[in-house]
């Protein structure tokens, strides 16, 4: 599955779509893959303030148990109730249908990597 080109990128497998001051959460399919199947993911309370690199939520698998990170600070304002009884699609479609929360930002997303800096960091 290639990396997508709009999306920013955490060093802890987290991506981010930014448009406007509403940015979409989600794990990218290297961490999806490295988790194995998803059973079942927590999803965090509408209202709740987060701040970058807080941990707004818990991804369960066969494997582990993972926290999941904000990559940017703001308030979540949407989650995707879908997960609650179809996990797996974080895993089939990571950067789709499977995305996790979504905040109106309050901080920035400098700090973030673009795809080809996300690439490059997964091959070193």
């Amino acid at each position: 599955m290639s990396i997508p080109a709009d999306l920013k990128y955490t060093k802890e497998h987290e991506w981010v779509r930014i448009e406007g001051d509403t940015a979409t959460f989600g794990i990218s399919n290297h961490a999806q893959e490295a988790l194995g199947d998803i059973v079942f993911v927590e999803l965090p309370e509408i209202g709740r303030t987060v701040d970058a690199a807080e941990a707004y939520t818990v991804v369960e698998s066969v494997k582990a148990v993972s926290d999941v990170y904000a990559p940017v600070a703001g308030e979540i304002i949407e989650v995707n109730e879908l997960l609650e009884s179809e996990p797996e699609k974080v895993n089939t479609d990571p950067y789709g249908v499977g995305w996790i929360a979504k905040v109106k930002m309050s901080g920035s997303s400098d700090e973030l990597m673009s795809d080809d800096e996300y690439t490059t960091f997964l091959e070193e």
